[in-house]
């Protein structure tokens, strides 16, 4: 069976003028995630689940395993010396690496180094989602904040790492999306799900139905949709929402579905980043043949203004967020922000 070490060296047959570095940067991305999966196995054993006792720059109550994975994913990162600098969900501002071989990398990484993080005391799957840019600025300069405020187009590789009842990386780097399982008796990522695409119909939605009366009349009425008796349509469609987006993700990529977290009355930008969540999301489902939004246009276009901005997120089989933004454009006017 093809690991993953070696899947990344034939890909680069791909790339003619790759000089190896994307590969190595892939390849830290690969060792943190075992270092990372390792501890997650161990929560409940060791004194690594609950609270840190402290807030990141969203407000958001930081797990001690959120700043794990960020130190490690760090660490990984500036010592292979071919990123310049990363920005994560967990830092307030952007993290340059100023030694010399850093400065000359040609990468930049955003990063949510574990998402759905407060779920790991009661035993649901998390994730880690990462994006690759090449970087903006002359290399062998300092990184700076527009190295890592372009759209998601620009992105050249991105992917995520979902700890669950099996261990999985999928990434993509432009050419398909490609999935790997750990096999734990040899620490060992195997090619498990090459060139993975999502149906273009599905016969899944998920949402959190608890905020609803605070979603925008387009959502409410694609919820309704989703729940009518039409069975020459394949309606109703059955609701699956785990609350963590690398978990609810990777099973739409398999079966075929759509995810939204849309604005809401308490957060009229949405919730989810673009640049750590929605741009590396979107990247993969569009290679899979998917389409992600942000109920009106493509995620992928969006041009950040800031790291931490947040967005709404429509994302999965083709069809399905066709029809959701079909109904957001009919809801668009001004009362249909909120409809309370």
């Amino acid at each position: 069976m093809k690991t993953l070490g070696e899947f990344i060296v034939e890909k680069q047959l791909d790339f003619p003028d790759a000089s190896g570095s994307l590969s190595q940067l892939l390849g830290a991305i690969r060792l943190a995630a075992k270092v990372v999966n390792r501890e997650i196995n161990k929560a409940g054993l060791v004194d690594i689940i609950g609270s840190a006792g402290q807030e990141n720059v969203q407000g958001e109550q930081q797990q001690k395993l959120d700043i794990y994975a960020n130190d490690k994913f760090k660490a990984a990162m500036e010592a292979r010396g071919e990123v310049c600098g990363v920005a994560s969900e967990e830092e307030d501002d952007f993290v340059a690496f100023n030694n010399t071989q850093s400065k000359n990398g040609k990468y930049i990484v955003l990063m949510d180094p574990l998402d759905g993080s407060s779920n790991i005391d009661v035993n649901v799957s998390v994730g880690t989602i990462f994006s690759i840019y090449k970087r903006v600025s002359p290399v062998g300069s300092e990184v700076t904040e527009a190295d890592f405020l372009q759209p998601g187009r620009k992105q050249i590789a991105a992917g995520y790492v979902i700890y669950g009842s099996s261990t999985m990386l999928v990434y993509s780097t432009g050419n398909g999306v490609h999935g790997f399982t750990l096999d734990p008796s040899i620490g060992v990522f195997c090619l498990s799900h090459q060139d993975m695409k999502i149906p273009t119909d599905g016969k899944i939605y998920s949402i959190n139905e608890g905020n609803y009366i605070k979603f925008p009349e387009g959502v409410k009425r694609y919820i309704k949709f989703c729940q009518q008796e039409a069975p020459e349509q394949g309606r109703p469609y059955t609701s699956r929402y785990i609350g963590s987006l690398v978990s609810d993700f990777h099973r739409n990529l398999l079966k075929g579905g759509i995810f939204i977290y849309p604005t809401t009355a308490s957060a009229p930008k949405g919730k989810l980043r673009l640049l750590y969540e929605c741009n590396p999301m979107a990247f993969l489902m569009e290679q899979a043949g998917g389409k992600a939004s942000d109920g009106f246009s493509s995620i992928l276009d969006i041009k950040p203004s800031e790291l931490h901005q947040r967005t709404s997120f429509f994302v999965g089989s083709t069809n399905m967020v066709n029809t959701a933004e079909a109904m957001m454009a009919d809801f668009s006017g001004p009362d249909a922000e909120t409809n309370l």
